[in-house]
């Protein structure tokens, strides 16, 4: 399925990735609201702490952790359906519970 970055540099656009996917969503919410879930504070919740998680990937405070990442409790409530990028979240949760990909398993 999904896989870990192997550089930090990865990591990060990946991150920058799963932001510019929601943004894609609020986006698609303004042009026709009849086909996206018009209750998209989840998708507000997950840009914040996805910001948050990149700034501290700028400045260098990011670090790696032993527990999810606390923006899982809401992706866990959503499926594909509501939240197509929900697969990089797993992604991004599991490289920050892992670590990098460096030895390519």
């Amino acid at each position: 399925m999904g896989s870990r970055p192997k550089t930090g540099e990865q990591y990060a656009a990946l991150v920058q990735q799963a932001i510019d996917e929601l943004q894609d969503i609020i986006e698609a919410k303004n042009f026709d609201i009849d086909e996206i879930d018009t209750n998209l504070e989840y998708v507000d919740v997950l840009l914040r702490e996805l910001h948050t998680m990149r700034e501290s990937m700028r400045d260098g405070s990011y670090q790696f952790g032993r527990r999810d990442l606390p923006m899982m409790r809401v992706v866990r409530q959503h499926s594909e359906a509501d939240l197509p990028c929900i697969r990089m979240f797993y992604d991004i949760n599991q490289t920050h519970l892992l670590g990098l990909d460096v030895e390519g398993d």
